[in-house]
């Protein structure tokens, strides 16, 4: 027959792998955003390792790359997280470095603005609610959209400075 100690400490071991286990993944810091137009999937990278993925909306207009301010294209290229916005009309945002020296050029080349502002974010404030279902359809005029509770995450494993990449 086994004694209570044996539990206790049986029961006092699995507490602290528990609790490690927890430790070890909040000090994970991802240092690349991979973003898959077409999949409409943003995914968290630490060194090559998936973090973890979520589900996006976009911009309206999301096929092929940002060309012109006001286009509602989301971006297409390499970009990285330069600031945050705490106080954002959607919930939190990180902005993103749209637009960079190949975007410059080609909206030159066009005659036009490329733009900016690009940022990924939650949901527009009062409407956290909706959730997930704000993925049904692309609604942003550019940005990359996750649902409220998705950008908490994300806000505590991307640093300023982390690299985004947007892919087609």
């Amino acid at each position: 027959m086994r004694t209570p100690t044996f539990f206790k400490l049986t029961f006092l071991s699995f507490l602290i792998l528990m609790a490690s286990s927890v430790f070890a993944t909040e000090n994970i810091i991802a240092d690349k955003i991979l973003v898959e137009k077409k999949a409409r999937r943003l995914t968290l990278l630490a060194k090559g390792q998936v973090i973890k993925t979520y589900k996006v909306a976009l911009g309206r207009s999301s096929a092929g790359p940002k060309e012109r301010e006001g286009d509602n294209k989301t971006p297409e290229g390499t970009y990285i997280i330069d600031s945050r916005n705490m106080k954002s009309n959607y919930y939190l945002a990180l902005h993103i470095s749209y637009p960079n020296a190949k975007d410059i050029n080609r909206a030159r080349e066009l005659g036009v603005s490329p733009g900016g502002d690009i940022m990924i974010h939650g949901i527009k404030e009062g409407f956290g609610w909706i959730g997930g279902c704000h993925r049904w359809l692309d609604w942003t005029k550019g940005c990359i959209a996750v649902t409220n509770n998705e950008i908490d995450e994300i806000v505590k494993l991307v640093p300023i400075g982390t690299v985004v990449e947007i892919r087609p």
